[in-house]
């Protein structure tokens, strides 16, 4: 095993010890059995080491979803995601809470491949017109909400005993983001009639940006797509 690989072994192992998932950089060159200006030649400081810990850990996790053929039904597709998400942070809180610290300015490759798998699944449900916003701001509105709540599951487990809180949230940021009929499949009810113009915008703009039209050109297809991605972000009346 490398040099780098002890040490990042090492690293994760006692993170995933520690109460709040910070380790000293002294404490990984002693039980590393290495020198610090080891450390930090193949990591720079204590901020690369612990964000290559999070890539470390984190990635063995995405490597389910770069490994996935998506599925016919991306909503079905994002539930799943939501799940396994909020399973990976119970089976690793310390490294989850490491994560999401604040300590952490630069967020890690992992997260931001993670954020990228989801608005990629919503692209996917936008362009069957399933729905109501654009991908991207229902990505950061999915992921903030699923993280949140991850994370109260992990820091707080005496005030969030209940692990099902993670799939009421769930339903209900999905049914902000998805469209009535979607939601009405999900729960066995009848299917609303009324066109949704929100949804009509959403997934027009999802197809331009996957096929941008001959027809127009840079600038007029960057304007359309903003408009669109306007009305498909605007309140509901």
């Amino acid at each position: 095993m490398s040099t780098r690989a002890r040490i990042l072994e090492v690293a994760a192992a006692l993170v995933a010890e520690s109460p709040d998932g910070d380790v000293s950089t002294r404490a990984v060159c002693e039980a590393a059995g290495v020198g610090a200006p080891a450390l930090y030649r193949h990591f720079g400081d204590k901020e690369g080491l612990l964000s290559a810990v999070v890539d470390h850990g984190f990635g063995r996790y995405l490597a389910t979803k770069r490994e996935r053929v998506p599925g016919t039904d991306p909503v079905q597709d994002l539930r799943d995601g939501w799940d396994t998400h909020t399973d990976f942070a119970l089976r690793n809180p310390s490294l989850y809470r490491l994560m999401n610290s604040p300590a952490m300015r630069t967020p890690p490759a992992a997260a931001l491949e993670s954020h990228r798998i989801l608005t990629s699944d919503l692209q996917r449900a936008a362009e069957q017109g399933r729905l109501r916003l654009a991908p991207e701001l229902a990505a950061q509105m999915i992921m903030s909400a699923n993280v949140g709540v991850a994370l109260m599951l992990v820091s707080r487990p005496a005030t969030f005993d209940d692990r099902g809180i993670s799939r009421r949230v769930r339903d209900a940021v999905h049914a902000a983001v998805f469209t009535p009929d979607v939601m009405a499949d999900a729960s066995g009810e009848s299917r609303p009639d009324a066109p949704d113009v929100p949804a009509t915008a959403a997934r027009l703009g999802a197809v331009l940006r996957r096929t941008p039209h001959p027809s127009l050109t840079q600038a007029e297809g960057g304007l359309l797509t903003e408009w669109l991605d306007r009305l498909a972000n605007s309140p509901r009346q």
